[in-house]
């Protein structure tokens, strides 16, 4: 029992779970694939319901793990690396349900992706939550659950591999499987800061996998590294008899490239979100990659962005209808709303309306080619904007096809991706780039990725602790502002604080020297009045609010109150909302509630009813 310390704290050393770091314990007898397992479930555990999950088996992932014994097997490369699945994938004796409870049946076999996985020694620890029939790029179209992105539980975590990514940026395993359609690897990859890859359509089989369109459909692979993901990706690679649409196509792993002289095209324009910090972001990596010496030349994307609309607004549509056209025909009522509207759309499409589709694609892949002949790779933004999980349930089609202006035409123009996150001045809200390549030209992708990956230096560690340690440098960039009233958690002006990407610092009190009035105002406010004498501690809290937003933050603010220097119980001054002492005269004084809350809580309840 002599070495558990030193096991324990091998295991928090390497929170990320990246495969590369678990193999190296393995190999020093640091760790063992019993002990990361069970430190898999621990960590499950701990996040609780998070909507991640549709099936876990952590009893046989644990038999697993023990039977792989304690020296690893050089022949089997991911020898105790812990994964998971996306559940449109089969794996025999597990459920499969696409997100729908009603399609649900058991696999008998296990897809050859996840097949040869296995045969490399990884461990399946269970299967993830989906957009229903991998249809959306948000995460919000289950009625498993909605897993939230790792760096702002009110954000949405990008779909259609929703649980896949926030599995594995929250560090529940080494890599994840997702399928890509429209960027449903790549775009919550980018909304949860790791690496998604995209591989060129046929280097994966598809067989054991649910379809969306069959023609378009790629296995996809999340981690938190370029190089880790192409590993994965090698692993599965290779023509299937099951699957006719394989090709024999080269592999991911290419050779080191460096970042000087690459010619890499980017949007000529790109109206990319401002008040998520996107459009800096994108810049800011602009900027780095020509500081590294490459070569950047904007090009127009109107042609790309023509393709990646055929998908919905085009006959694509049927086809995505045609992989679950008898249970869509049968059952209807079972089907997420979003999808249902979506899929249904297939039904109206003609014949005629596929063949021309058809020829005018040929002529865009034409176009492309062109555009990417002249270039080493087409760099784009992953996404454009992102939605808070309210906002995009108020409108899910517009919102979420908003999602996919860079994603959904890759797999139409036979492109393969990378998907890789940068540096942001944001650290809730992560955002990533895009290399997409012609068919077949994995290798080099994978050398640029690579490449660009070590000119943004992005942090190894998984994306909670990188929006941690973004958030203690951006402490001294902000303003303690004090709130006592209808701003505090739960009063319906908090959403402001939160859209000004304000953080409780302290829940605490005021000195007591004040005195709180209910003004007549709506929705219900109160003022707080410092008298000295006489006066008493009010409850309040602290919020750290960006100096950048300060601005912003006090134009909204109306008579009579304002901000001035609020003293609190330690001792300590900052600022916050006081009120003017003309105005608090015939109000009622409710002091002696000790805070907003407390009155709120035992107001009548036409009164209650106004504040809430």
């Amino acid at each position: 029992m002599t070495d558990a310390p030193a096991r324990g704290s091998e295991l928090a050393a390497r929170a990320p779970f990246g495969t590369r770091a678990l193999a190296d314990a393995y190999r020093s007898g640091a760790l063992t694939p019993v002990e990361v397992i069970e430190e898999v479930a621990r960590r499950i555990a701990a996040r609780g319901q998070d909507g991640v999950w549709i099936s876990l088996d952590l009893a046989d992932a644990l038999q697993a793990a023990a039977g792989l014994g304690e020296e690893p097997d050089p022949s089997r490369p991911l020898w105790g690396i812990p994964f998971a699945v996306k559940d449109n994938i089969d794996v025999a004796g597990w459920e499969t349900t696409a997100a729908c409870p009603e399609f649900a049946y058991v696999a008998d076999d296990t897809a050859t992706c996840v097949r040869r996985l296995q045969e490399a020694g990884a461990i399946l620890v269970g299967k993830t939550n989906l957009d229903q029939f991998a249809t959306g790029l948000n995460g919000t179209r289950s009625p498993y659950g909605i897993p939230r992105s790792v760096t702002d539980p009110a954000m949405i975590s990008g779909g259609s591999s929703s649980g896949s990514a926030v599995a594995v940026a929250a560090g529940l395993v080494a890599f994840a499987l997702g399928t890509d359609t429209a960027g449903s690897g790549r775009v919550p990859a980018a909304l949860n800061g790791i690496v998604g890859h995209k591989p060129s359509r046929g280097l994966l089989s598809v067989a054991g996998v649910v379809p969306a369109c069959r023609s378009l459909d790629c296995v996809s692979v999340f981690a938190h590294s370029v190089d880790e993901a192409a590993a994965v990706v090698d692993i599965m690679a290779g023509v299937d008899p099951a699957d006719p649409w394989t090709r024999d196509l080269p592999g991911a792993m290419g050779e080191t490239l460096s970042a000087s002289g690459l010619r890499l095209a980017v949007p000529a324009s790109t109206a990319l979100d401002h008040d998520h910090g996107y459009d800096e972001a994108w810049d800011a990596a602009l900027r780095q990659l020509s500081a590294a010496g490459i070569d950047l030349v904007e090009v127009d994307l109107d042609g790309f962005e023509e393709a990646g609309r055929m998908l919905y607004d085009g006959p694509w549509i049927a086809e995505r209808l045609a992989g679950t056209a008898e249970f869509v025909g049968q059952r209807p009522d079972a089907i997420h709303p979003a999808v249902r509207t979506l899929l249904e759309r297939g039904n109206a499409v003609s014949g005629v309306e596929v063949f021309e589709a058809q020829d005018r694609l040929r002529r865009l892949q034409r176009d492309a080619a062109d555009v990417l002949r002249s270039v080493d790779a087409l760099l784009t933004p992953t996404v454009a904007t992102t939605f808070s999980v309210d906002e995009m349930l108020a409108d899910p089609i517009v919102r979420n096809a908003r999602l996919g202006r860079y994603t959904t035409f890759g797999n139409l123009l036979d492109l393969a991706a990378v998907a890789l996150p940068t540096a942001t001045g944001r650290p809730d809200r992560p955002f990533g780039v895009s290399i997409l390549v012609g068919a077949g030209e994995d290798r080099r992708m994978h050398g640029i990725a690579a490449a660009l990956e070590r000119v943004f230096s992005v942090s190894p560690e998984p994306t909670p602790v990188r929006v941690e340690a973004a958030r203690q440098r951006e402490a001294s960039r902000t303003l303690p502002i004090a709130v006592v009233g209808a701003h505090l958690r739960g009063m319906p002006l908090h959403h402001e604080l939160l859209a000004l990407g304000a953080r409780l610092r302290a829940q605490t009190a005021t000195a007591p020297e004040y005195r709180l009035y209910a003004l007549d105002t709506q929705p219900p406010k109160p003022g707080l009045v410092r008298v000295g004498a006489g006066g008493s501690t009010i409850q309040a809290e602290v919020y750290d609010v960006p100096i950048a937003n300060i601005g912003a933050f006090l134009g909204s603010i109306r008579s009579p109150l304002g901000l001035g220097t609020v003293r609190l119980a330690g001792g300590n001054e900052v600022h916050g909302f006081l009120c003017e002492s003309v105005a608090v005269e015939g109000a009622r004084d409710v002091t002696a509630y000790g805070g907003w809350r407390a009155y709120v809580a035992d107001a009548s309840p036409a009164t209650l009813n106004d504040i809430r």
